[in-house]
């Protein structure tokens, strides 16, 4: 969420920002509904000191035996009419709250200067590719053709217990699926974060809060009857452990890695996306999360891509950085970045991981804050997400790029030093 009066004192900067995003006219409507509501609640109060006033003196005058007095008679017609107003005003500037607190909610993050402008997957700017394709002399699979030769995806049988685009992940893949989240577990609590294991049921508010609602609230599954809402990642989760705290500047920062089944209900392009167990709705992934100084968000931003590179490259997956164009951000990110991990089946780079910076837009909606020193004010502070592992594809990535010729994978030595085979099925 925006500061409102940052914004009022100097409109030009974030609406230039936001023109990039194409939020530049919501911006403006924002503007001009404050102006009248302030307009309307000053005259709202005047009104209402005018009536108090004259209702004293009404009743001093009752009191006093002038009761059918003439003067006393035109104060209670003036009166009259101050209330009518009142009855006039008060639903108008009710109104106009509604509708400020609409647009100042659907307002995106203003975008980092630095992230490149375009609206597409095409207007990405590639940063560096890193590790080699592999070169098969043989014709390899997709994962789907592979889990289903070993018994690994069993698609049918969830579309009959489910529906579409849920999957069974069984025997060797499930080892392996525990492998990946323990080592991205073990490696990020080495480097200061925090393990979580964090609820998948939030509450309306956490994911106002995080900036997914009012614009995803089509991807997010809803349990009506409960009131609550299950979590497409656990950012919405982490982020909201210090929803409404004032923190100490030592304090900070905070890291956490949290590990949680995630449900979406995204649709996705029809063919390779939605085949196997690319795109579903349920699937497990570790999140990195972190709440930092704003002088240190910068900083954090590159930790969080460093941890995802380090990670892919241990697991032995080419991939590539890309820089996020801003009509491609989520509503919360004023930059992001995504790694992108080779699939031979599609011939192409595909997400596996992203980490955005979204400065202080979560933490005003969260009220999230620090005090910079003991005797200072608080103030929001910065916060930060990223991938460090989302299962499925990363399964993806490492079956078809270490499948061989016998129909068997090979594994990276990452997840053998944790006590998988070579390969899997064993051979």
């Amino acid at each position: 969420m925006l500061d409102l009066k940052q914004v009022r004192r100097d409109p030009g900067p974030v609406r230039e920002a936001l023109a990039r995003r194409g939020a530049a006219e919501q911006l403006d409507e924002l503007l001009r509904a404050d102006e009248r509501r302030r307009e309307l609640n000053t005259r709202t109060d005047e009104v209402r000191a005018e009536h108090n006033k004259l209702s004293e003196r009404i009743e001093r005058a009752a009191h006093g035996g002038g009761g059918d007095d003439p003067e006393v008679a035109e104060l209670r017609e003036q009166s009259s009419k101050l209330k009518a107003e009142l009855k006039q005003l008060e639903p108008e500037l009710g109104e106009l709250k509604r509708r400020q607190d609409e647009l100042l909610a659907g307002l995106p993050n203003p975008p980092s200067p630095e992230a490149p402008d375009g609206d597409s997957d095409d207007d990405a700017v590639v940063l560096r590719e890193v590790g080699e394709r592999p070169q098969f002399d043989f014709e390899p699979v997709d994962h789907l053709e592979l889990g289903e030769r070993h018994g690994w995806i069993e698609m049918e049988a969830a579309a009959r217990t489910s529906g579409s685009r849920f999957a069974y992940l069984i025997g060797d893949l499930v080892m392996v699926e525990m492998a990946l989240v323990r080592f991205a577990l073990e490696t990020l609590r080495a480097q200061g974060f925090e393990p979580v294991s964090p609820p998948v049921l939030v509450r309306e508010e956490a994911l106002h809060g995080t900036g997914f609602f009012p614009g995803e609230r089509e991807m997010i599954y809803e349990v009506p009857r409960d009131e609550l809402f299950l979590v497409g990642t656990s950012e919405v989760s982490l982020a909201s452990l210090h929803a409404d705290a004032k923190l100490a500047a030592a304090e900070l920062p905070l890291r956490y890695a949290g590990f949680s089944t995630c449900f979406r209900r995204e649709s996705g392009a029809a063919g390779r996306d939605t085949r196997g167990i690319f795109r579903v709705h349920q699937f497990d992934k570790v999140e990195m999360f972190s709440f930092v100084a704003p002088d240190q968000s910068g900083a954090e931003h590159e930790r969080i891509l460093a941890l995802e590179e380090r990670i892919l490259a241990a697991l032995e997956i080419p991939y590539r950085v890309v820089d996020i164009p801003v009509g491609d951000l989520g509503a919360s990110a004023a930059r992001k970045f995504d790694c992108e991990g080779w699939i031979p089946s599609q011939e192409r780079y595909r997400e596996l991981t992203s980490c955005s910076n979204t400065t202080d837009y979560q933490a005003r909606r969260l009220n999230s804050r620090y005090r910079p020193a003991e005797s200072a004010a608080p103030e929001p502070v910065h916060t930060l997400n990223g991938t460090a592992v989302a299962v499925g594809r990363t399964l993806i990535a490492l079956m078809e790029n270490g499948q061989e010729g016998d129909g068997s994978v090979s594994l990276p030595s990452a997840l053998q030093d944790l006590g998988l085979p070579e390969r899997i099925p064993t051979v």
